[in-house]
């Protein structure tokens, strides 16, 4: 596929328009099929004018770092956007209130929030992915959620129009936010943090040490697979149903932590999704409990 068949594409874009990109360069699952277009803005305004360009009819997925999307073999229909490269500005504004942009690494949040001494961030640490993910699933780890610290969010639509919302304009519960108009994405965040002098960093180490202890950290994975349900752990259900280790291809249930599955090198997507529906299946017979998945599945079977 060639730009000479998307004369929509402005020369203007350049090279930061690729066409048929494998997936598989970005997720942390290693997998994935072709984007149709693929797109890695300069900042706001290119995406704001390449947003406004695009047809409508094609589809539009953001991504971030790629950590809690599995991407199906045959790839995506329409353009996926990615900006972990571009809209990583993260400032503060005032005593308490920070300023992110959707690109900014989660990680780096808890970091600069300690510099600032800034408290109520720790949590941040253990989320792999950017801003832009944790706010469209309220993602969250050590007990934190990404929604409990949201003041307002900036959000871009279709025509590359910029819409500040209050956090009210969400509907937001466990790993999930109901969205207030549909092609509208997330960009940019301000959150509000509690000052407390002469924090240190002790906690963040001490919570990544209980990560790395707990969970297969360097395995390709995309984080926990499946929320947990309520008054329990998706973990625990798995484990007890005789599931870790379970393999389909070169997929498997980690040996560690029961929610995490791996990529050990060859699997393809569907060897992962295939895992993932029998996990569902045979907790299920088990326990009597359908676990949701919290990876977001995307694209067409190959």
């Amino acid at each position: 596929m060639n730009a000479a068949r998307h004369p929509w594409v402005p020369g203007r874009f350049g090279p930061r328009v690729r066409f048929d990109e494998p997936m598989s360069r970005h997720t942390s699952w290693h997998v994935g099929g072709n984007a149709q277009v693929y797109f890695e803005p300069q900042d706001r305004a290119d995406l704001a004018d390449f947003l406004n360009a695009a047809p409508a009819e094609l589809p539009v997925h953001f991504v971030g770092l790629g950590s809690n999307l599995l991407v199906r073999d045959g790839g995506i229909r329409g353009i996926v956007v990615s900006t972990k490269e571009s809209l990583t500005k993260f400032e503060r504004i005032d005593a308490t209130t920070v300023y992110g942009e959707a690109g900014v690494a989660c990680a780096r949040i808890a970091r600069q929030c300690i510099q600032w001494e800034l408290g109520g961030a720790d949590f941040f640490a253990g989320i792999p992915g950017t801003l832009g993910g944790a706010l469209a699933m309220n993602a969250g780890a050590f007990g934190g959620e990404t929604w409990a610290c949201v003041a307002e969010v900036e959000t871009l639509d279709r025509r590359g129009s910029t819409h500040v919302r209050p956090k009210a304009d969400y509907h937001v519960s466990y790993r999930q936010v109901q969205l207030p108009a549909a092609d509208e994405w997330f960009v940019a965040a301000r959150m509000r943090f509690m000052p407390v002098p002469g924090i240190d960093d002790r906690e963040v180490k001490e919570l990544l040490a209980r990560r790395r202890a707990s969970q297969p950290i360097g395995g390709w994975s995309c984080g926990s697979v499946f929320k947990n349900p309520s008054g329990d752990h998706a973990a625990r259900l798995i484990e007890t149903a005789g599931l870790k280790g379970r393999r389909i291809g070169d997929a498997s249930v980690s040996t560690k932590h029961a929610n995490f599955i791996l990529n050990h090198g060859q699997a393809t997507a569907a060897d992962l999704e295939n895992l993932v529906l029998h996990v569902q299946t045979e907790v299920q017979r088990v326990h009597g409990v359908l676990l949701t998945p919290e990876v977001r599945i995307v694209g067409e079977a190959a």
